[in-house]
């Protein structure tokens, strides 16, 4: 049984997301529950991460969160759940290079090349445990492709729900079905 629940937000967001807060009420009884405040930076964000890995956790990440998830999962063969998740973020911000602000850290930051290059070598070509990760994903996503994720994640147990948005609507509808997952009841 899980012992440590560590959810990872998604990019420009935080430990305040909607979704963060909302899981955490319902682990709250059951295990601990971690959401860490992730540095801009994927090389400090990894980092960061890792150093609250322990043989007891298990993930659950969102958009570039689940990217990370992913990365993770395979490099310490833990489980997770990934929703809406980014599958190569490294393609996806080129367009968003230079300045950002993060509106729920309230923090100005410079997206670097470096930045995504990072990004780059932390994807994970190939799944090797995809039993591992639980992919739900909702067609809807207006910020990431989903049939990327599908493709990506075919061979791992998922939920695909036709509509939705990036944000992942009714998340609390399937929290039942991540503690079964994550055998955190």
């Amino acid at each position: 049984m899980a012992r440590k629940i560590i959810y990872i937000h998604g990019f420009n967001s935080s430990e305040k997301s909607f979704k963060a807060k909302q899981f955490g009420e319902f682990c709250q009884a059951q295990c601990e529950y971690v959401v860490p405040r992730l540095h801009y930076d994927p090389r400090i964000a990894i980092i960061q991460l890792e150093q609250l890995i322990d043989k007891d956790c298990v993930l659950v990440g969102s958009s570039l969160g689940g990217f990370y998830a992913t990365y993770l999962s395979e490099r310490f063969a833990i489980k997770a759940v990934v929703v809406n998740p980014a599958i190569r973020p490294d393609k996806l911000l080129w367009d968003y290079l230079g300045t950002q602000y993060n509106p729920y850290q309230d923090i100005e930051y410079e997206l670097t090349k470096e930045h995504v290059f990072a990004l780059k070598r932390m994807y994970v070509k190939q799944l090797t445990t995809p039993s591992n990760i639980l992919l739900l994903q909702q067609t809807g996503d207006e910020v990431l492709p989903y049939q990327e994720a599908v493709e990506y994640y075919r061979d791992c147990p998922s939920k695909i729900e036709f509509g939705g948005d990036h944000s992942f609507m009714n998340f609390e509808r399937h929290f039942n079905r991540l503690a079964n997952f994550l055998k955190i009841n």
